[in-house]
Formats: C-alpha cells, structure tokens, sequence
C-alpha cells in the first residue's frame, strides 16, 4: 500500500524505504502498490492538529477495510501493525479485516514456520537489548555523525570528501583506506586513497559503505604499513613498518551503509566464559576479517558453537564499541566442505535457489524422444546459412554447451566472408518474463572450484541454445565482407539466421590440423563413417576454414596491437573429470594459437557490435569500459622489473605493451609471466556503462586497445549479452510486432543495471578465488608438510617488505608471504643451500633485496626474482576461512632428481588436490543424502542447479573467466 511505503520512509529514512521498493518492484514477489491516497474511495484527508503516525495509520486501515469489501469479503485482509492504540481501536470493528501485531500474525497465521519465529525472536532481543543499553550508557564511545545535509554542503564545498570505505584485511584493527569516487575537493587535488588510521577515526563506518571523510592536518597524516602481517586481534605494527606519509582523514559521517548477511562463529565455550556476565550477549566473529565483531543476544550460543551462523547488524550507536545484530540461520559445521562453500556463497551474497516452477514452465520442451524444432513461421523471418555455410565451433573437451560457432568462405566476386555465429537466447527469454527478470537478478553464472551456479536453466544453455553439430539452432550472425589479400573489411551485417553447425572441433584437432597434423583426425566424429574420397574432401575443406580463420586472427591481433593492446598474464586452471565425473586433474591451460583465433573473433564481433549499438542508441546503448590505470599503481611493477634491468614505460598501454614484450629473461621465463600479473594488478577493473552516462572519449578499453567495446558473445552466461542482443535487434531489425524497441532501457535505468552487474561480476570473481582457495587448503590440510613431497616447492619471490618475501609458487599457482623474522624476533639463516634456521639477528631491507644477519655473523641476500624452495602449511582458523602459509626451507631452487618422476608426481598432485577433498566431504555426507538420492534423481536434472561433469563443460567454454585470473575482467 503506497501510504504504508511512505510510512517506511518517514519512520524509518530513505534507505529502508528504497529497499522495500526494490523489493517490491521485484517481479519474483508478486506484489502490487496500490496507490490508496489517489483512489476515491479510499483517501482520508489529514485532519487538523493529527500526527503524520496516526494519520498514515488511518489511511490504511480505510483502505483495507475499503479492500475487504471491493472483493466481497471473499478474501481476509490483514493489517500489521506495532501500534498497540490502532490494535484496540481497529481489532474489532470490521469482520474479515484483522488489525494485529506481527507476532499474533505469526502465531496464528504461520504457527509452523519455525525459522520466522526464531528469527522474529532473535529481532525482539536485539531491539530490547538495544534500548536498555542505550538508557545504561551515556558515555560516547565514538563521535556523533553529522546530518546528511551538511555532509553535502560539505562535499559540495570541498571541506569533505566522499568515498568507500575499504579496509585492509591484513591490518583489520588499524588500517582502512577510502577510494575516491570523483566528488572530492578541487583545491586538494589527492591522487592517492585517503587512509583511516584506528578504529576511534573510522567512527562506526563498515567495509563497503559510503562515507564522507575529513583530511587531518599534515602533521598528523601516517604511513601505510610494508611489513607483512597476520591478522591477529593485537594489531600493532612498529614506527618502522610503515611507509612515506599519505593523506589521512577521519569518517565524519556515512553517506550509504552497505550492510549485508555476515557469516559469522559463535565463541568457543572457554571464550564465552570470559565475555562476561550476561550469557545472553555474544560478541560473534564475523568470517570476514574486516568485518567487526557483532554483538547479538541469543539463547543458542552453546548449541551453535560448531557451526557458520549468518547475522545481520541492526545498528551501532555512538555509545556501543561495537554494532549490535541479530540472528538469522545456521549454514553448517566450521570445516564442513558444504558448509563452506555456503559461507562463501553468503560472504558474497550470492542467491541461488533452484530455479522455479513458473520459470520452467516458460521454458520450450525438449526431450530425447521429442527434440525441439525450427518453428515454420519463425524460419520465414530468418536469413538461412544451413545450406551455404561451413560452420564449426571450436571448444574444449566434453563442452557441450556451445554458444559460439564460426564460418569463413570465398564469395562469388572473390572476397571473403567471415561469420560470427551467437546462441539467440533472448529469442527463449522474453523480456521481463519470470526467466528473464531471474537472470537479471543473478546477472552471470557463478563458477565455483567444484560447481557452477547457472544463469539460466539448462534446458537452454546445454540444449536448445547450445550450437551443437548436425541440429538446426537459432543465432544471431555477424557477417563480414573482407577483400580478399588484405582482409581489410569492406561491409558488416547483422541477421537472425538459422544455422546447423557441421563440426563440434574440440581445441587441440583444430591446432593439429592448423599444424598439418592429421593424427587426431580420427576423433572428429563428424568426419567418421564416410568414404575416403569424401573425407578426404571434407578434411581439406576444414582445414583451408581453420587455415584462413588463423590469418584473419593474425591481421586482426596485429591492428589491435599496434594500437597498444596488452597480453596480461593470470593463472588459468583447467579442471578435468574422470568417468565417474569426480574432478581428476587440475591444469594449467596450455596457450594453443586456435585458443587465440577463436578469441580474436569474438573481440572483432563484440567491438562491431558496440559500435552498431552506441551509434542507433548513443545515449541507451550497454558498453564495455576499461579505464587507463592510476600511474602510481605501477610503482612496484617498474621497481620489480629495474632489478633485472629492464625499463618499463607505463605512459600508454602502447609502450607499456612493448615495455612487457621486452622484458624477457631468457633463462626464466617466469619473471615476464611474474612482470604481466603484476601489470594485471595493477589495472582498473572494466566496467559495463551506458553510454549516455558519461563522455565519448571515455568509452575506451585500454586493455583491449578499442575504442567501442561490449559484450555480445556469452548470452547464455552474461545478462550484459542479453541485453546488448536486445538493443542490436532493435538497432538493426525491422520488426513487425513494434515492441523491440519498447524493450530498450532508458539511460538511468541502464545505468542502475550496469552497476548491479558490475557489482555481480566482483562478486562472482571474489567467490571463485575464495573456493579455490579453499580447496587448496583443504587438500594440504591432511598432509604432514616434513615427509609429504608433495609440500614441497619451488617459488619464486616477487616482493620484498620489512620482515619477509612475498612468494609466487607456479607448480600449485600459489601466492604468499614467507617471513624471514618470527614473533620471537629471530630471523631466518640460509647457508649454502642447507636447511633454514631460526637464530639471533637482524633483517635490512632494501629496494629489491633482503638481507639476514646472525649475531654470529652469518649474512644471507634474497632477491627479487630468486628461487627458492618453500614448504606449505595451511594456518587454520576457527572463525575464518584457512589461510595457505608458506615457509623458506632453502635458499635455492627446489630439485628433483628426476624430471620425469617430477613431472609425474606433478600430475598426481594436481589431480589428488579437488579429487580428494571432494571423496572427502562425500564421505561425511553420504548418510544424510542416502535418504533423498531417489527423489532428487529426476527433477535434479530439470530444476536445480549444475554439479559435477557440468562444470568441466562450462568452465572450459569460458576462456576468459580463469579460476585464479584477475586479469580476466581486464582482457574482455
């Protein structure tokens, strides 16, 4: 009701208000606004000298009482209210309209909804503790925040400035920065972040929010730590530990609280012992390191002590050390691999329920015994290539979602034609139909180590939309006229086109027939069962079609790169499965020249697209953004890269392309692949925009060297692709029903879009990394680090601080700190290749080296770019995630004494890392499931979300989405 919205906002702010609009608006709820104050019959005018409260109250009591009889009683109505007045004066006045308070509404209405009434318990707790407290203590534990309207005048004026608070996980007590967002003073012109030194000066503000910052005087401005730290409650780091001074403020007041669901563990029993008095009150610790600990009143305390619980805070006021919350749900055991993940899943707040039934049924039937068909009607509208065009995809092993395909072909007046073939999903997903507004919803698939979380249902993206060989599809064609000796691109067109893809190529029989190998040709399925002469044929047909892909890719690579395009480094795992399905090896994706053909392609078609798009809707059309990189982020690239003598110029991302080119050490190649991660590092994220939300010349991708870019290619694992389908049908096709263009966003609307995607990407990305880790912790977790091999390491050092390195270990794509100075003091001694000890000593750091001296004067150097042999130890902790923790145990590069017996116990490492943790937790679980295998068994496969041999399919599909690879955001 819109006199109960507007209540919400008048009691409770503008925050609560747009929350309850969103969700509202959200079309999965089914909810309507009726708008009461405009309806005849129902409107109440305010009555002289009445409260807003008692007003707002009559109104929609009218308006249900108004309600009741517009459906002929047939239906009760029911007003809940915390009022207990409105309670005694309208309970009983009309039959069928129950006027009643939350907790009478849960009683008698949903008396077996166990967790509403728990969670509405843990609420009322909260409130009362709250209130008490607030009575109790009138001393300040922190400043008032000033009101809203003079932190604007203020950032408007320049005295303050506004950013988001980001905290550093490593210094959580001590240290937060605050990133600029562009509102800042003019006159002080800060080209750094600004930094909040204590927990009295970040004044209440949480990682994430918003808040308005006032600078400190000069003199009181500190330094950023460079010493490696761990993150212990006692947080406090030596004069000495930190860095030049940089600007510093303190957080005056908080512009947007980002509050969310934390993950968080209840305290040990010998820990709440020591918290004092009342029982009732625990101080919870949240999973996340710079979350502060909350403060919640529970019963449960004892009985929740082994399992990840999900809180949200309430409040925090200026009088309590720390924020106050309540309880919400249990997520499972500390250690649990379920459990985990599930932490992982809240931590990011990702909502992925099994998509629904009113969802599927909007979904097109397809079965083995009645596979789906071209629609008659729909083909007339088509532009059909099932006849005229060679087209394949090109894919990893066991894919079988493919949505891309390609074409190349000689025309008739001699020129080539290069085709972009794309699933046509959104012809299956109608706009703000109920698939449409949940994949809006979740924005990209989630890609966990040893799972994914689908976008849309998999009757579409394993099936119907998926550009299999020997079946009609429906896509949308990017086709290319090239002149036929220089490539240069003569004409574009864009078409909904029905296609039957001829060959599913898998990566490694393309490479082979690019090279002339033609060994693997017995594993293209397409090519078995025929005569030699045909196959023959058909094979020399191919081949000329990868051939000629190859040299287009080349002449497209090299414009790019002459226009500055960079080549990032990252880690990119590929996880293989056996034929039980269960994860059988992790490797590192092995660069072929066809990885590079298919890539290229699909860069050519996003960037013709965005151009198409930004020129028919220049101020609505969904554009692909990387802004070039802050100069001072590379200052650790160039260092690293002057201790082996090589110059980095970073002024465009042309020279910083051939700077990288160059930097090239012919007896370690891994200090060019440590160099390209550190400039990955140190790039801005691209970002989706609406290209009427900012200036043109800042539609650039710096990474990519385009000046127009999107994405168009993925429909069925991005809604960004969705959309910019949408926007290019109505840029380019003549429809007859006249609704294309009705579908198109506004620009504020687009913009909103664009930031929950964004925001849902680095949540995807996040999740990704953080499972991975987790199971790189759980597989050294149960080996014994003395007499485990597999322990053992070599790594390289890529960054030195105060009391250690900072270690890159490529045979596991490991990243850490190794310290050279424990807690004792001592400091670690490396002589002549023997085993490390911990003695006497001091440590002197200098730009690109360290050195360990004993008292007894032994000396030891590390440099950067030395490899060494480090052990690996998993630091566990009770409330947060594990941690991997790497030890020097030589000052020399880890041997073996064979390569071969190397290289095998390499690949049995790998595959033992998922494979054993997932047998593991399958174990411990197999008695709770055993119940339900039976009835899961079907609707499984149609309703829920994908696990197992899926993820191989998927994960291999997407190249630019490593496991490990931040850079991946950069590239595309």
């Amino acid at each position: 009701m819109q006199t109960a919205c507007q209540a919400v906002q008048h009691q409770k702010g503008r925050r609560q208000y747009k929350k309850l609009r969103n969700l509202v608006k959200d079309a999965r709820h089914d909810c309507i606004v009726f708008a009461n104050e405009f309806h005849q019959h129902s409107y109440l005018p305010r009555e002289k000298g009445e409260s807003m409260e008692k007003w707002q109250t009559r109104s929609i009591y009218n308006a249900a009482v108004w309600y009741y009889n517009h459906c002929l009683g047939q239906m009760p109505v029911v007003m809940v209210t915390e009022d207990e007045d409105a309670i005694r004066q309208y309970g009983n006045e009309t039959e069928g309209v129950f006027v009643i308070s939350f907790k009478n509404y849960l009683d008698n209405f949903w008396p077996d909804l166990k967790a509403a009434h728990e969670l509405f318990d843990s609420i009322l707790q909260a409130r009362r503790e709250r209130e008490s407290e607030s009575q109790e203590n009138n001393g300040k534990e922190y400043p008032e925040h000033l009101p809203v309207e003079i932190l604007e005048a203020g950032i408007k004026s320049g005295r303050y400035i506004q950013g988001t608070l980001n905290v550093n996980k490593h210094r959580a007590q001590l240290e937060a920065f605050v990133r600029l967002q562009g509102f800042g003073s003019k006159e002080t012109e800060l080209q750094s972040d600004i930094l909040i030194y204590g927990a009295r000066a970040r004044n209440r503000a949480i990682h994430g929010d918003v808040v308005a910052v006032e600078l400190l005087p000069l003199h009181e401005w500190k330094g950023r730590t460079v010493a490696l730290c761990e993150n212990e409650a006692e947080d406090k780091a030596p004069a000495d530990t930190t860095g030049d001074p940089m600007p510093t403020g303190k957080v005056v007041g908080i512009m947007q609280k980002n509050w969310r669901d934390y993950v968080v563990t209840f305290p040990s029993k010998e820990e709440s012992q020591s918290q004092g008095r009342n029982a009732q009150k625990i101080l919870v610790t949240p999973w996340d390191y710079r979350i502060p600990k909350i403060r919640i009143s529970t019963q449960q305390a004892e009985a929740l002590q082994d399992y990840r619980v999900v809180v949200r805070i309430d409040s925090w006021e200026s009088t309590s050390v720390y924020p106050n919350g309540h309880f919400v749900r249990v997520l499972g055991r500390i250690g649990d691999l379920e459990g985990e993940i599930a932490a992982i899943l809240v931590e990011n707040s990702i909502c992925v329920a099994p998509f629904s039934e009113i969802q599927m049924s909007e979904m097109p039937v397809s079965s083995s015994k009645n596979p789906w068909k071209v629609n008659p009607e729909e083909e007339k509208n088509r532009l059909d290539l099932r006849d005229t065009h060679l087209i394949f995809s090109i894919d990893p092993k066991g894919c079988e979602d493919v949505d891309d395909a390609l074409s190349v072909r000689t025309l008739p007046n001699g020129n080539l034609e290069l085709g972009v073939h794309i699933a046509d999903v959104t012809h299956f997903v109608a706009a703000n139909s109920y698939t449409d507004v949940e994949a809006r919803a979740r924005a990209t698939t989630y890609y966990l180590a040893d799972r994914r979380y689908d976008m849309l249902p998999s009757v579409l993206s394993a099936d119907i939309c998926s550009l299999l060989s020997g079946v009609d599809r429906y896509a949308v064609s990017v086709l290319w006229e090239l002149e036929k000796e220089s490539y240069e691109m003569l004409r574009v067109c864009y078409n909904k086109t029905i296609i039957r893809s001829t060959y599913k190529l898998v990566y490694e029989a393309a490479q082979g027939l690019l090279d002339g190998d033609t060994s693997g040709v017995g594993d293209i399925l397409e090519l078995k069962d025929l005569d030699e002469r045909t196959r023959q044929k058909k094979l020399a047909e191919l081949v000329w079609a990868i051939s000629k892909l190859t040299d287009i890719a080349r002449h497209v690579r090299a414009k790019r790169d002459s226009c500055g395009a960079l080549e990032l480094e990252g880690v990119e795992i590929r996880v293989q499965l056996d034929d039980q399905c269960n994860i059988h090896d992790l490797i590192p994706k092995q660069p072929l020249e066809v990885h590079e053909t298919v890539a290229e392609c699909m860069i050519l078609a996003n960037h013709w697209v965005a151009k198409k798009i930004s020129e028919n809707f220049p101020h609505q059309a969904l554009l692909r953004q990387h802004p070039p990189p802050r100069q001072e982020f590379f200052t650790e690239l160039r260092e690293c890269a002057s201790a082996k003598g090589f110059s980095i110029d970073t002024r465009s991302n042309k020279a910083l392309a051939e700077s990288l080119d160059k930097a090239n050490d012919p007896l370690d190649p891994v200090v060019n692949k440590l160099l390209r991660s550190m400039a990955t590092h140190a790039m801005s994220n691209a970002l989706y925009f609406s290209t009427g939300s900012c200036p043109e010349e800042e539609f650039h991708h710096y990474g990519l060297a385009l000046e127009k870019y999107t994405h168009f290619t993925s429909p069925i694992r991005r809604y960004a692709d969705i959309v910019v389908h949408r926007l290019l049908m109505a840029a380019t096709l003549n429809e007859t029903k006249g609704d294309v263009k009705d579908n198109v966003f506004s620009n504020k609307d687009l913009q909103e879009l664009c930031r929950h995607i964004n925001n849902r990407n680095r949540a995807a990305q996040r999740a990704q990394k953080q499972s991975t880790e987790l199971f790189q912790c759980m597989y050294f977790k149960d080996k014994t680090p003395e007499t485990d091999e597999r322990c053992i390491a070599d790594g390289v050092i890529y960054s030195i601080r105060i009391n250690g390195v900072l270690v890159f270990v490529p045979r596991y794509g490991i990243k850490g700190a190794a310290y050279m100075k424990n807690k004792e003091g001592l400091i670690l001694s490396c002589q002549d290749g023997r085993s490390c000890e911990w003695k006497p000593g001091s440590l002197h750091r200098f730009q690109n080296k360290i050195t360990s001296t004993t008292t007894t004067g032994e000396s030891v150097t590390l440099s950067l770019f030395d490899h060494i042999t480090v052990k690996i130890l998993v630091q566990t902790s009770r409330c947060h995630a594990d941690t991997i923790k790497l030890e020097i145990i030589r000052n020399a590069p880890y041997q073996t004494s064979d390569t071969e017996v190397s290289q095998k116990n390499l690949h049995i490492v790998k595959s033992d890392l998922v494979k054993e943790v997932s047998q593991s937790a399958e174990a411990a679980q197999h008695a709770q499931e055993k119940a339900r295998v039976e009835v899961v068994a079907e609707d499984y496969q149609e309703y829920c979300q994908t696990k197992g041999a899926s993820l191989y399919q998927l994960l291999e599909e997407i190249r630019d989405l490593a496991l490990l690879d931040v850079s991946a955001d950069i590239r595309t």
